[in-house]
Formats: structure tokens, sequence, C-alpha cells
């Protein structure tokens, strides 16, 4: 694994940082992450958030937590602004964690992909 980079965790709620607070609890507070939430923001006030937590943190990457949602739609408008910064929708902590732990994203996103199970005698 590579040395931890920035990221920021932007979502619904206390969403983000839930997220951000789960992975402290696995691999301590140094995790590089800053949460983001759109409560009581505008689509204007978000994507200002997110800018504002991008240029603090030197993030490469926004995790969003819906693929649609205003999170994500600001999200999208800031990475066309900043070449090199990349959005991920439908965060989970395996990918975060993984992420913050050092796993390039590309493969964080799949071992996001690979902890969706659907356990027996479910539903």
């Amino acid at each position: 694994m590579s040395e931890r980079r920035a990221a920021v965790v932007a979502g619904h709620g206390a969403f983000a940082e839930g997220l951000v607070s789960a992975v402290a609890a696995v691999i301590g507070p140094a995790h590089g992450l800053m949460g983001v939430t759109n409560v009581d923001a505008t689509s204007e006030g978000i994507l200002a958030r997110l800018r504002d937590a991008v240029t603090a943190s030197g993030a490469s990457v926004i995790f969003t937590d819906l693929p649609a949602g205003s999170c994500t739609m600001a999200a999208r408008r800031l990475a066309r602004t900043h070449p090199g910064l990349a959005v991920v929708t439908g965060a989970s902590l395996p990918v975060v964690l993984a992420f913050a732990a050092g796993t390039p994203l590309e493969a964080a996103v799949a071992s996001g992909r690979a902890a969706l199970v659907l356990a027996e005698g479910g539903a």
C-alpha cells in the first residue's frame, strides 16, 4: 500500500461525519479525510463548502453518498475546474477506508463493490 492521501467525504445529514468517524475508529485519526454536509446549504453553498474543503485539505478525491445527490452535483461541477480531482459516488466505509489506508483509488472502489453481500436469510 502507498501513503495516505487527502480526500473529502460529502453527503446528506451527518453521513460524512459518520464515515470520517468510522475510518478514524479503524485506522486512527490521521487519515486525511475532511467531511462536508449539505445541511442548510443551497447548491452554491455546497459548492463553496466543497471548494473550501478541497483547498484546505489538498484532496484529490471527493467521495459522495448519492450518484445524483446535491453533493455529487456540486462535486462534479468543482471537478470540471480542478483537473485531477476525482469524484466517487455511492461511497461506503470499505471504499473510503481502503483509500485512506493507501489503496489506489480504483482498487478502493473495487473493494467497495466486493464488500456488498446479501446475507442468507435476509429480506
